[in-house]
């Protein structure tokens, strides 16, 4: 019989209680089992039963906990994921993977040689409208996709005094590895990347605006942010040989979870807002219901993946790989040219 499978989570911030600690709670053969925070009330005012400790070490000590969640700021990502592979647990990471190649890297070497699994939560392609873009495709209702316009764009004129605005990297390294991510899972690594990065917002501490191109022989695919979007309601455009799809509005799973909603149930990850798909066989287009998102997909092939009975939802080569992708972009935008992607893997 198949155990229980024992999760330490580390930070509990929006990543932590939105993201991570409600969908162990309702996923089947995981049991969340200690936090690390500085404010055990915080923890406690949802998860009144859940064990506090005040370090990364006192988590590592319990044997109780096999799966440790990485949800602490960027920059710590690889030095607690590299402790958590040393203390023999298997290690989720929050997004961006880390903030560097070189860490990267070693967190994958050393998974290997722990014999561990490492995954990374890319949690987007599990979203409404990417899940019926990729039906989209799979069908090939759009033909070959020549052009592929991705965007997150956000009205937030105001700088908000938290980490995250002042992350290395900014908005490239917050909202970027979801798009790179999708990007990659569609199209595969590009040939090369151009980039603007940029802070537009007065006061903003880091960069809050991006626009990448990522060059195929066949297609150019863009991705792009502005936090100075008030009108920022598109999501998608993808132009095929058929046919082009465009969606308006974003998955509703993630504000569902910060309102304090449990995953499941009736209706969830419904989005209501349809794409519209005009093709050549319907020249006035027609609205696209979408496919319901549901990231506890993703948990519960984690939950395969670490019994051996599934493969891991996100490798460490495909995190390797958008990380690679999020590098490039930065020296693009450095030096203001393209960067081309040479062959190879870690």
């Amino acid at each position: 019989m198949i155990g229980t499978i024992g999760v330490g989570l580390i930070g509990y911030g929006l990543g932590g209680r939105a993201f991570h600690a409600p969908f162990v709670g309702v996923t089947p053969g995981l049991s969340l089992r200690g936090i690390v925070s500085r404010d055990p009330a915080k923890v406690h005012a949802d998860l009144p039963c859940v064990r506090v400790v005040p370090t990364v070490e006192a988590l590592l000590d319990d044997r109780a906990i096999e799966l440790v969640i990485v949800s602490s700021p960027d920059a710590l990502h690889a030095e607690h994921a590299l402790a958590a592979l040393a203390a023999g647990k298997h290690v989720l990471v929050d997004k961006p993977f880390a903030t560097s190649l070189a860490d990267a890297r070693a967190m994958i070497d050393a998974s290997e040689r722990a014999g561990r699994l490492l995954t990374v939560f890319h949690n987007r392609r599990w979203d409404a409208d990417f899940r019926t873009l990729r039906a989209l495709l799979a069908d090939g209702r759009l033909g070959e996709v020549v052009t592929y316009e991705s965007r997150f764009d956000r009205w937030r004129p105001v700088p908000a005094a938290t980490w995250k605005e002042a992350r290395p990297g900014g908005s490239w390294f917050d909202l970027g590895p979801h798009l790179v991510d999708q990007a990659l899972l569609l199209f595969g690594r590009p040939l090369a990347v151009s980039a603007d990065i940029a802070t537009l917002r007065a006061g903003a501490p880091a960069p809050d605006y991006f626009h990448a191109t990522l060059r195929y022989a066949d297609k150019r695919v863009t991705l792009h942010s502005s936090k100075l979007a008030a009108d920022h309601g598109l999501r998608f455009t993808v132009h095929g040989t058929r046919g082009t799809w465009t969606k308006h509005g974003i998955d509703p799973q993630e504000a569902a979870t910060i309102a304090g909603q449990v995953p499941g149930g009736a209706g969830w990850g419904e989005d209501p807002q349809p794409g519209r798909l005009t093709t050549d066989q319907d020249p006035g287009g027609a609205p696209l219901p979408n496919r319901a998102g549901d990231y506890r997909l993703f948990w519960s092939a984690l939950v395969a993946a670490i019994h051996g009975t599934g493969p891991n939802p996100v490798t460490p080569q495909q995190a390797f790989a958008v990380m690679e992708v999020l590098d490039a972009g930065s020296r693009s935008a450095a030096a203001r040219c393209e960067i081309s992607l040479a062959d190879g893997a870690p």
